[in-house]
């Protein structure tokens, strides 16, 4: 069973790791502070008292922004990342969103899946979004009603 609770400046060491154990581009230990300096939400997920995943979610009016979520490598594709986002979309609604956006790599296959498996739909593109090892690489841009 996973538990829930606010991240907070003393998570961002280890939230940091985990983000380069995870992603070839990772977010920095920077990038975590200046969300939470910026009052987006972020979310540990905890199983046993110990952090298995994340998430970053950044809410402008009656949209919620999904920034990032991530679970530990060796627990991925056991239903977490999908626990997680149910949590979200929880948070999110009580918000009053109505919307959840977020921006994808096309090179990440497992991460589209869970998304489309929890309704998500591509709405566009945004070209040269992401660092990628040759460059550059777009972004697809995909939605979800709440």
């Amino acid at each position: 069973m996973l538990h829930y609770r606010v991240m907070t400046v003393d998570d961002l060491d280890a939230v940091a790791e985990t983000e380069r154990r995870v992603y070839p581009f990772p977010w920095t230990r920077g990038n975590f502070a200046d969300s939470l300096a910026a009052s987006h939400g972020a979310w540990l997920a905890l199983e046993r008292g110990q952090m298995i995943g994340y998430a970053v979610m950044m809410q402008v009016l009656d949209e919620a922004h999904l920034l990032n979520i991530t679970v530990l490598p060796e627990l991925q594709r056991k239903g977490r990342g999908s626990a997680l986002l149910q949590h979200l979309f929880g948070l999110a609604r009580m918000r009053l969103a109505i919307r959840m956006l977020l921006e994808v790599r096309p090179g990440n296959i497992s991460g589209q899946a869970l998304y489309k498996r929890h309704g998500f739909v591509e709405i566009g593109r945004r070209r040269d979004y992401y660092p990628a090892h040759q460059g550059r690489e777009d972004a697809i841009v995909m939605a979800r009603e709440l």
